[in-house]
């Protein structure tokens, strides 16, 4: 099984901003353990970040040649703007979680609107990195 794991504007700066909404651990740190909880599982994962939405385009597009099984994606801030990214996730119709360390809809009211989500199997918020763990499961359970 083959996931990718796409996350958007100013997710590599964790463990810099707002520690007190996303945590202490830095962008490298949620990275490792990610991918240290799925070592030893006969999964290959991915991880992409960009600051830049057409970029976050051409890694869904790539998702698709290259024939990924699943999607996990944080979309950050382009969550509450994108059509584009919705476009690109249904174009490619690969299953997708979208995934949130904060809880979007404990925070402001333009928060509360997610343009990508109904392009996805499902939406997690809230747990902070364990999200993607749980992006991750929730893939398996669905594609097996």
């Amino acid at each position: 099984m083959k996931i990718m794991i796409l996350n958007g504007p100013n997710l590599n700066f964790l463990g810099i901003r707002e520690k007190n909404i996303y945590g202490q651990d830095n962008y490298q740190d949620v990275c490792r353990y990610i991918m240290d909880r799925f070592d030893n599982c006969d999964i290959e994962i991915n991880i992409f970040q960009s600051n830049i939405e057409g970029e976050m385009i051409n890694i869904l597009q790539m998702a698709y040649l290259e024939k990924y099984d699943g999607i996990v994606i944080n979309p950050g801030a382009y969550t509450h703007t994108s059509i584009a990214l919705y476009d690109a996730i249904k174009s490619i119709n690969i299953p997708t979680v979208e995934v949130h360390l904060s809880n979007i809809h404990q925070r402001e009211e333009f928060r509360h609107k997610s343009y990508t989500a109904p392009a996805c199997i499902g939406q997690i918020c809230g747990f902070g990195k364990e999200g993607y763990i749980l992006a991750i499961e929730g893939l398996i359970v669905h594609l097996s």
